[in-house]
């Protein structure tokens, strides 16, 4: 351990240890986001929780760093009464299954400090099978009438396999995140135009929140296939050498 955390403990080292300017500058722009869609539509202070809690489980797991479950966990029980708020089912089950995996990320992120790789075969293969296994939650989706199929199949069968690949902590969970939070993105935008059309139950402000949200998962999954790559995540974010 180092000296930091031997003086402050593993919390105070988990959350403000070896930050560089940059990150601690996205990551104030992106809460301030949060805040900011809130404040153009405060109808649902939950969906707000939800995105800070969000964004700030998302850097912490851009850091490699345990923590991340703790704000997960919350983040993603206020997803889950947004989702259930505006009625999108498939993302309620999606969202469940996240809360699950948060204490079980915590466990497996305390026996394995190294983040993986797959080889360039295996990582071939794997991806061909997301693709696979996206047409056919697409498909089985659209048996059910689906209103957005397309999307629902990014968030119960990609996002289910990029977050088993997370907890598992390979890097390539991040490839898989980019696609998922670029759907999303465009899912809730719909949504949102929707419900000012009056043909879509929730809020408009949780709405805002998701879309803000996912655009900070999408600039976070970015960077964080940098950091993971470099080996920077290792160790709980180098807080565990």
């Amino acid at each position: 351990m180092t000296n930091t955390t031997n003086n402050h403990g593993w919390l105070f080292t988990q959350l403000f240890s070896k930050w560089k300017k940059f990150e601690v500058i996205y990551v104030t722009i992106l809460l301030l986001l949060q805040v900011g869609v809130y404040l153009i539509a405060p109808d649902s202070w939950i969906g707000m929780m939800s995105g800070v809690f969000g964004t700030l489980a998302l850097v912490y797991g851009m850091k490699g760093r345990k923590v991340t479950f703790i704000f997960g966990f919350i983040q993603c029980v206020a997803m889950t009464y947004v989702a259930w708020q505006s009625h999108t089912w498939r993302t309620f089950v999606m969202d469940i299954f996240y809360v699950i995996s948060q204490p079980i990320g915590w466990f497996m992120w305390g026996h394995d400090d190294a983040t993986k790789r797959f080889s360039p075969q295996v990582r071939r293969w794997v991806f061909a099978g997301v693709v696979v296994a996206y047409f056919i939650g697409w498909y089985f989706i659209s048996l059910f009438h689906g209103q957005l199929p397309y999307f629902d199949s990014f968030n119960l069968v990609v996002s289910f396999i990029a977050q088993l690949l997370y907890i598992l902590k390979y890097q390539e969970n991040w490839s898989l995140w980019i696609w998922v939070n670029t759907a999303n993105i465009i899912y809730w935008i719909i949504l949102a135009v929707r419900f000012q059309m009056g043909i879509h139950i929730g809020t408009f402000g949780g709405d805002l929140s998701q879309i803000a949200l996912q655009a900070a998962l999408l600039f976070n999954s970015i960077y964080a296939t940098k950091v993971w790559a470099s080996g920077e995540a290792d160790n709980e974010g180098g807080t565990a050498d």
